[in-house]
């Protein structure tokens, strides 16, 4: 089965993703607005609970803390992503070095971790020059408090639902 690690922002964080990944996101039918901490991954049952063991030992430790989205930005050219881009990088960056450690360490990484909320995907060069030209003129000023960590797993149908929910507890 896939899983994947991610972090939920607020709800009022989700709904300003939302209201251009309706449109802009083709999945986002498929999971609410996150950041991903680890990308998804095929696991054996061993290899979840080895998975569940290490989440729960980390998150015990570690504190819940506050992220700022300050700005739209872009993979491209690597990737015709738009995603709101964090002021301060750096707590997501030692949660998501945490959470991939140890058995969940990452042999080869396929990109470099950039925390982000996606806010749109799979777009032409033309959409997504158009949409962050007018996005990035925006003032954007959110912020949301991080206080769990979500190992997810997708279903059948495509989407992704929670398997155990991690509270940071330190």
């Amino acid at each position: 089965m896939l899983y994947g690690v991610v972090v939920f922002p607020e709800k009022h964080v989700q709904d300003f993703a939302n209201s251009w990944r309706r449109r802009l996101d083709p999945h986002y039918s498929a999971i609410p607005a996150h950041l991903t901490l680890r990308e998804a991954e095929e696991w054996s049952d061993d290899e979840l609970q080895t998975a569940v063991n290490h989440l729960e030992q980390i998150t015990s430790a570690m504190p819940a803390f506050s992220i700022q989205l300050n700005r739209v930005s872009t993979f491209y050219p690597v990737n015709h992503v738009l995603y709101l881009a964090l002021q301060d990088t750096v707590p997501m960056q030692q949660l998501h070095d945490k959470v991939c450690s140890g058995p969940m360490t990452i042999a080869e990484p396929k990109y470099v971790f950039t925390p982000h909320v996606t806010i749109g995907q799979e777009l032409s060069a033309e959409e997504l020059h158009d949409v962050y030209g007018n996005l990035r003129m925006q003032a954007i000023d959110l912020s949301s408090r991080i206080d769990r960590v979500h190992l997810l797993y997708q279903t059948d149908n495509g989407s992704w639902t929670a398997y155990q929910s991690f509270l940071l507890r330190g």
